[in-house]
């Protein structure tokens, strides 16, 4: 182990013994960080204050988040990283999706002519899309970071050796998970105690995770795409190591698909909004075209002047429409064309905004739109049909970081379902994705399984710029609902002028072109529900949370302000180097 190593492995064990409270507020100058995980929070601003960059942090904090919060996220998934660059003042975005295995066919998830169950197809090899989440982090750390993999690990492994005590949000999630754990016995090991959900309270340790990060920090990216490590991954997709008795289908992933993954480089998708420049993910990722739609119909109104009811019935409204094209459209930029140039178009906005009745909800879905004349695309294509939503879980995590010198870092990451497939790698101590299940499974749809595609996403990682300079960041897990969250906390920021804190924690509403919209739990029979009520709205039988968002807001006097949630998710963690007194 090298001498800078052991200095931040000493540091962070200093740190993580004070006994400060968690709080999801923090104001001050230097960096700052949110995240759902204190200890998280913590690697980052210990990365900063070791002289590391934003990319170096969020790194840090993503590899804690492997350990703290591992039904969301970890080394067995992919993700998108949207950066801002503040010498080059410009925003670049690295994207490490999961892909198919190249023996990948369109009829996945098909068996006897009809769609798998999708909780079977979940918890099985057939759901692990090939990882992406370590080349994406060395790509970042390699282009745009000062420090080494080894470095911006230490942290984790010392919360991994270490252990942290779980609480009631964490054994909640396992308690909801005990089935599909159940299954596989290196997942049930770690965490389950006779079956049942660890217990709050419990010292948890990961002493195999905290190897495969030593590992990793020895040997690089190629410790994870090759190798005894590829092989593990590679054996449990396509022989599940499952529980006696249990029966649990497998893939066809090869070493040659680990070998050939590659991160890409994109474009970020950009459009303005009411004096803003907002940046955000492009395809595979559904979520910045998304969202940047939705508001483009939403500038036709001026919404500050409205009152509140009638900003979140035309906010329904507009995300109705916006799914609608969403779902019709979106996919793999490599195996799809997408029209997102007409999308995005002003004039598009206006056609679309037309159909919304101000004083009253639409009683259903609605079809898509045509957005090609709006792109000057010569082509025709086939309108596609109006069909359900595909089935998209809500389990993600979203962390945000900036430094001193003015770079910031929006960061979504994920492994699909809670625990992902379910299943540990044994000996390696970390869950594989389930991320193929995103795909739609029955064709025709742009978004069907196919050798080496992306699986489209709705991770909306969201810089957002004003005068040429950062304004804000916002994201959010919540699979198809991260859409609506973000769209509805910017709506909440911009036009309704809450504060961010206020904005995150306002009551979540989720429109995704169905006949019922996603509420949590205590909105029904609220005076805010029966106002929109009054309007036409309709609420779906099930409350539920929505998301756990996290977002920095820089201020004019140039202090930063990191915001993460304030009831949700068992409360997040917000901490900037130098707090305001």
């Amino acid at each position: 182990m090298n001498r800078l190593l052991r200095v931040s492995l000493l540091l962070f064990a200093l740190m993580t013994t004070a006994a400060q409270a968690k709080t999801p507020v923090a104001r001050g100058t230097g960096g700052a960080a949110a995240t759902v995980s204190e200890q998280a929070t913590r690697s980052a601003i210990a990365i900063l204050d070791q002289g590391g960059n934003a990319v170096d942090a969020a790194v840090a904090a993503a590899a804690t988040l492997g350990v703290t919060d591992p039904f969301s996220c970890g080394i067995g998934g992919g993700g998108f990283m949207v950066v801002y660059l503040a010498k080059d003042r410009r925003v670049i975005t690295i994207d490490h999706r999961e892909t198919a295995p190249a023996a990948t066919l369109p009829t996945l998830f098909i068996e006897d002519g009809k769609e798998m169950d999708f909780d079977t197809a979940v918890a099985s090899g057939l759901s692990v899309g090939v990882p992406g989440t370590v080349r994406g982090w060395h790509e970042a750390l390699q282009r745009y970071g000062t420090m080494s993999l080894a470095q911006v690990l230490a942290p984790a492994i010392t919360v991994a050796e270490d252990g942290f005590t779980v609480d009631a949000n964490f054994s909640s999630l396992v308690s909801q998970n005990e089935r599909k754990f159940n299954r596989f016995p290196a997942t049930a090991a770690l965490y389950l105690r006779d079956g049942r959900a660890i217990a709050p309270g419990t010292l948890l340790r990961n002493p195999d995770l905290a190897r495969t990060y030593r590992l990793l920090a020895d040997g690089g990216v190629d410790a994870f795409y090759a190798g005894p490590l590829a092989r593990a991954i590679v054996d449990t997709v396509n022989r599940p190591p499952s529980a006696p008795g249990i029966s649990v289908r497998g893939s066809r992933m090869t070493l040659a698909d680990l070998a050939n993954y590659e991160a890409r480089l994109r474009l970020p998708v950009h459009s303005t909004y009411r004096g803003y420049d907002l940046y955000g993910m492009a395809l595979p990722s559904s979520g910045g075209v998304t969202v940047f739609e939705a508001l483009n119909i939403l500038e036709g109104y001026d919404l500050k002047t409205l009152p509140r009811e009638q900003v979140e019935h035309l906010y329904l409204e507009a995300s109705r429409l916006a799914f609608a094209d969403r779902d019709a459209y979106l996919a793999d930029p490599e195996y799809v064309d997408a029209p997102v140039a007409g999308l995005l178009s002003k004039d598009y906005a206006a056609r679309r905004r037309a159909s919304i009745n101000v004083d009253q909800a639409t009683p259903g879905s609605v079809a898509a739109g045509d957005p090609y004349p709006f792109q000057q695309d010569p082509s025709r294509p086939l309108r596609p049909a109006s069909r359900a939503l595909q089935p998209e879980r809500a389990h993600t995590t979203h962390l945000t970081v900036s430094d001193r010198d003015g770079n910031v870092v929006a960061y979504t990451f994920t492994i699909e379902d809670w625990g992902g497939s379910g299943m540990v790698v044994p000996g390696y101590g970390f869950l594989l994705n389930n991320e193929l299940t995103d795909f739609d499974f029955t064709a025709p749809h742009p978004n069907i399984p196919e050798a080496g595609k992306r699986p489209r996403s709705s991770m909306t990682p969201t810089i957002a710029l004003k005068d040429g300079k950062p304004a804000f960041s916002i994201g959010s897990p919540g699979g198809s609902t991260i859409i609506t969250t973000v769209l509805q906390t910017i709506v909440n920021y911009v036009d309704l002028g809450l504060p961010m804190d206020q904005a995150i924690d306002a009551p979540r509403l989720s429109q995704r072109n169905g006949a019922a919209t996603d509420v949590e739990p205590g909105f029904v029979g609220s005076a805010q529900a029966k106002a929109l009520a009054g309007m036409g709205q309709r609420w779906s039988d099930q409350a539920a949370e929505i998301g756990a968002a996290n977002a920095l807001v820089f201020n004019a006097d140039g202090t930063v302000t990191a915001v993460s949630e304030g009831h949700r998710h068992g409360v997040g963690s917000a901490l900037v180097q130098t707090p305001s007194r």
